[in-house]
């Protein structure tokens, strides 16, 4: 199997394998940050790598991802283009669980993450306007017209891994966030850092704390772990055929940003690996 990857896909939780055994390949990758489980595989027509963020078995928190390792590794296989799924709360009564929304805003709210590439021998300000890709946007948005879809988003990324308190909720809301998530900060900038473009895809689990603000009101969407987790086993057949028709849609010659100057990329992937 083709050792060159150009499309990556990050599953978010539930989201723990994604190709047939029988026609896929796991690598361990090395990387400045620690080795990576790296599957390779096919999907949508292409060679696409995979990454669960959490691990097979959900062990790893959102907050001890290792961001960097997982975007470095995906970048040495050649990946331009990686295709997130998320597993977000919806916090604007908009954004209903069973809800897909492609991402393009978020609110960074996490804390003592490794958010860059860039620390040490050269300094790199990343312009972050559009944290993902406006194109694979668009034609993400085409491609699944025939979708229940929010085209649009914004996100306010948590630490985790406790969820929101009511007050929070609300608050999210009020600065204008849809919907509430634990990973896609530092995820998203990371990949931009090495000229990777990104588009996301989220399924609304519940109504994070809950949307009425009345303390005690007893709200069947409000947020948990089981709620979270039984939603997505549901869901998981939708999602996977949306991120295959993501892939489907990919013009073959898709260039992404050039956001950082190439040879700053070039020389964070030149560090040496253990």
């Amino acid at each position: 199997m083709s050792s060159v990857a150009t499309v990556a896909i990050i599953g978010g939780s539930g989201l723990y394998r994604l190709f047939d055994p029988e026609r896929s390949e796991s690598r361990r990758v090395a990387t400045p940050y620690g080795s990576v489980e790296v599957t390779i595989g096919e999907l949508g027509g292409r060679t696409a790598a995979f990454i669960t963020r959490h691990g097979s078995d959900h062990s790893v928190p959102p907050h001890l991802i290792n961001y960097r390792a997982n975007i470095w590794a995906l970048a040495s296989l050649g990946v331009k283009v990686i295709l997130s799924s998320s597993a977000v709360g919806g916090v604007s009564p908009e954004y209903p669980p069973g809800t897909l929304v492609l991402t393009d805003q978020f609110i960074d709210r996490t804390s003592g993450r490794a958010d860059t590439f860039y620390d040490e021998g050269s300094v790199q300000h990343l312009a972050a306007a559009d944290p993902f890709s406006p194109e694979l946007h668009e034609i993400a948005r085409r491609a699944l017209a025939h979708e229940n879809l929010m085209d649009s988003g914004t996100v306010v990324v948590i630490q985790g891994p406790r969820f929101s308190t009511r007050a929070e909720s609300l608050w999210f809301r009020a600065a204008g966030a849809h919907t509430v998530n634990m990973t896609m900060y530092p995820e998203v900038p990371l990949a931009s850092e090495l000229n990777i473009d990104t588009v996301n895809l989220s399924f609304v689990t519940d109504s994070d704390a809950g949307l009425t603000p009345a303390a005690g009101t007893e709200d069947p969407d409000a947020v948990s772990h089981q709620l979270v987790l039984a939603r997505l086993a549901e869901a998981q057949p939708r999602i996977v055929a949306a991120i295959e028709t993501i892939i489907r849609a990919l013009p073959g010659d898709f260039a992404p940003r050039e956001l950082i100057a190439p040879d700053a990329v070039a020389a964070v992937l030149s560090r040496s690996t253990p």
